[in-house]
Formats: C-alpha cells, structure tokens, sequence
C-alpha cells in the first residue's frame, strides 16, 4: 500500500557533499517490514569539526531514537511524534544516532499507542515497550555497526507484529492509501467522498489515531511527492510542478515549501 511513498528527508534530497565528521544514512526494511518501516536510519557527528546544521523536514512518519551516547540505557531512546513543519538543528556534540522511521497509519501496530499521543513529546521506548525496551536498547548499545542494529530492531519489529492485537484504524488506512495514490493533490472534501464519510467525521479519526488533520497531512504528502519528482529531474520549471500539484499558482507553490522545508525551491 505504501510502496510508491517513500519520504525524503534533506541530506538525501539535496546531496551536498559530506562535511569532515559528519555523516547522514538511509537503510531499507526487509521485505517483511516494508509496510511498516519507511527506512532505518543513521547520523554520526564528530565534535572536532565545526558546529553543523541538520534539516528535519515533515514526512509523515513517526520515529524510534536511539542516543548510542546516553550514558543510561533508560533514557537513551525515545519516540519522536509527527512533523508539521521543518526543523534545524544546530549539531556541536559528538552525536551517534539511530532511527527507525515508521508510516504512521500503522505505526500503532508497533508502538502500542496512536500516533497522536506522541505530538510535542519525548516518550521513552521502555514506557512502550516496558522491560523487552530497554533490553532491545542495550543490545542496539551494545552493537558495532549500523547491520548489526538493524538486525536487532527488525527481530524486535517482527515479534510485535506477530504478537499484536492491535488492528490499524480501517478508515486510516484507506484515507493514506488514497492521500498516496493522488500523491497528496486531493481535497478533504474529494476524500471524504470517495470514502463515504463526512468531513467531520475525517476530522475526527485524524485528529484521534494522528493529532493532525486530514488537511495537514494531505499537504505533507504532497510536499513529499514534489520532492520525489524533483529528485527525478523530470520537470522543466517550478510553474510546471505548481500546476500539476494543484498550486493557485507559483507564489502558492513557493510559499507552501518554503514552510516545510525553511528555505525558498531555488535555493535548494
């Protein structure tokens, strides 16, 4: 179902040479996962270089944090909710980190928990996944390299998937398949129609299973789905891109990225 949406985060999209000491890595799920897991990700940083900027733009997924540097196992992994806007972070101290980045109509699955009980705060893995957490936490400590992480959180991902109870939101699921299908460039009015719902009660199963609206969401995917496009070069101006994803017009366009990514398209 989410196979053709895969969520593009800066340092992929823009492909800037790597600065001395800094490092940004994607891995892809198992075919097993690949419904629940958009990619596994690594950044390392190294405090002897100069202070570096790292962009967290919106993607419609909600992650697992891994500090490989806490010095406690407890607090050393933590659930990051939705995005609804870019991000910059000012990286000065040596930094190890893993991800796992989930699509959040079925992340509940994993985490036990709606997406919208993660928005605007850190929940520690252990407070999910109870003790079986903070050991999944001391082996990923514990690990040597980025393989071996990930081979210890997919045998984590497949035992909760096969001992879950917990069924995705129906009405979630089919909104995403279409929000995916029309690569965000869809009204929440045309959606609750093809799905036979109101609006209001749309509204209110994003709000309850996301903590964002339908709205909201429709706009990040689109977001996402012109940054594919442009990774592909296969458009000749922005005024292209702007009607084909249903912009009024290029203003419209510029205005909107520029409130997910920070900066204006040109100068990315």
């Amino acid at each position: 179902m989410t196979s053709d949406y895969r969520p593009i985060q800066s340092p992929i999209f823009q492909q800037e040479p790597e600065h001395p000491g800094y490092r940004y890595r994607e891995y892809a799920p198992c075919e097993q996962l690949a419904s629940h897991v958009s990619c596994y990700w690594t950044i390392d940083f190294h405090a002897d270089v100069d202070n570096q900027l790292h962009r967290i733009i919106p993607d419609g997924c909600v992650d697992i944090i891994v500090d490989r540097r806490s010095p406690a196992p407890r607090k050393a992994a933590f659930v990051e909710g939705l995005m609804d806007q870019f991000e910059v972070l000012h990286i000065s101290d040596a930094r190890s980190l893993f991800g796992i980045r989930f699509f959040s109509e079925s992340a509940q699955s994993i985490l036990k928990f709606p997406v919208s009980a993660f928005i605007g705060q850190h929940v520690f893995l252990e407070e999910i996944w109870g003790v079986e957490g903070l050991y999944v936490v001391e082996e990923i400590l514990a690990a040597g390299t980025a393989s071996d992480m990930i081979e210890i959180m997919e045998r984590k991902l497949r035992y909760l998937l096969g001992s879950s109870s917990i069924s995705p939101n129906s009405l979630l699921l089919a909104s995403m398949k279409y929000m995916y299908a029309f690569k965000g460039s869809i009204s929440t009015s045309e959606l609750a129609d093809k799905l036979s719902f109101s609006e209001r009660h749309l509204r209110r199963t994003f709000a309850q299973e996301l903590g964002l609206s339908p709205k909201e969401m429709l706009g990040i995917v689109r977001f996402q789905s012109i940054l594919q496009e442009l990774c592909t070069g296969a458009y000749s101006s922005f005024s292209d891109i702007a009607v084909k994803y249903g912009y009024y017009d290029q203003s419209h366009f510029i205005k909107s990225f520029k409130r997910y990514y920070g900066i204006l398209p040109k100068q990315v």
